[in-house]
């Protein structure tokens, strides 16, 4: 476990404000007839990834309407009383249910000024972790549906890693089956609260604050207008330099996670990002993003091409690393 512990320990380092450029790009790829332009697509996120660890896509097959109608459904289930929130408490080992402030990172020591609901397939009917159905109709059909979709872009993406790093094409898909019960990819409903003028003076409180992400791949949505993003590539890490990411309809925002670093035996860069509180002038309502977290189904046994590292199972990396963010569950 030493690996994942200096991992946890990088995070510790990363709370301080830092300063904000714009002097570094992150890339646009257009994802539009895939399978014609594989190759050419897996080049350009090959570099992507090996130089910053983040990248857009674009043209990846989610409709607009679809996206809206899921941050429709994320504002209603939200807006829920919080004593019908908390009849689906978040349940730690399954990551999944609803959470408000327990996310403490190990940059800050202070809890994200957020709640959250985690959806992941195989745990939500047997511990009644959907809203009721009366309270938010459809809710469970359309959020389901929308999983599905974001799996399907992130199984797209990872194959062309499988194919740049000489894996079979289906590799990373076949450890990502969301048909077994191992499966544990989680899509991630999010609010952040509006900005509190009593906390103005509270420059270590963040709505999300600085880390890295645990899983292979992650897919984030986010709404035009209401920003925040933040990204520290390694490179930028001494000094402290972060870039805004601005979000656009029709673009989702894609990182690469701890768990396909460590896979690509380091290959790939796992990025620091966080969410700033907005500052004098910004929007200060509530933000809502959506993310889908492409995380290898349980018994998948993570190990590089080369064999940088020990093998380990991808059930035991993930509770790690929650383990190193929720105090309590």
């Amino acid at each position: 476990m030493s690996v994942i512990t200096n991992e946890v320990g990088k995070e510790a380092h990363m709370g301080t404000l830092g300063t904000e450029t714009h002097d570094r790009e992150i890339r646009r790829i257009d994802m539009s007839d895939f399978e014609r332009r594989k190759k050419e697509i897996a080049e350009e996120l090959w570099a992507a990834s090996t130089d910053i660890g983040f990248f857009q896509v674009v043209n990846h097959g989610i409709p607009n309407d679809h996206v809206r109608r899921a941050f429709a459904m994320t504002e209603r289930f939200f807006a829920l009383p919080e004593a019908e929130k908390a009849r689906h408490p978040m349940i730690k080992k399954l990551n999944s249910g609803w959470e408000s402030r327990e996310q403490v990172r190990p940059s800050t020591g202070t809890a994200d000024q957020k709640e959250s609901y985690q959806i992941t397939r195989p745990h939500m009917e047997p511990n009644d972790l959907w809203p009721s159905p009366e309270l938010l109709p459809s809710f469970k059909e359309e959020m389901l549906a929308f999983e599905a979709e974001a799996w399907m872009v992130g199984m797209k993406i990872l194959s062309c890693f499988a194919d740049k790093l000489g894996f079979a094409s289906d590799f990373f898909t076949k450890r990502h089956d969301p048909s077994v019960p191992a499966y544990q990819s989680t899509l991630r409903m999010l609010h952040y609260f509006a900005a509190d003028p009593a906390l103005a003076d509270r420059p270590d409180l963040w709505r999300a604050g600085a880390h890295t992400d645990w899983d292979c791949l992650t897919l984030l949505f986010q709404q035009p207008g209401q920003g925040g993003l933040q990204v520290c590539p390694g490179k930028d890490r001494e000094a402290r330099l972060w870039t805004p990411v601005e979000p656009a309809e029709g673009v989702i925002t894609c990182n690469i996670g701890d768990m396909l670093m460590r896979w690509s035996d380091d290959q790939l860069q796992s990025t620091f990002h966080r969410v700033k509180n907005p500052g004098p002038g910004e929007y200060q309502g509530a933000r809502y993003s959506l993310a889908f977290f492409c995380q290898a189904n349980r018994d998948a046994i993570v190990e590089g091409p080369g064999k940088k590292y020990e093998p380990i199972t991808a059930e035991d990396y993930l509770a790690w690393r929650i383990n190193s963010n929720f105090a309590k569950y």
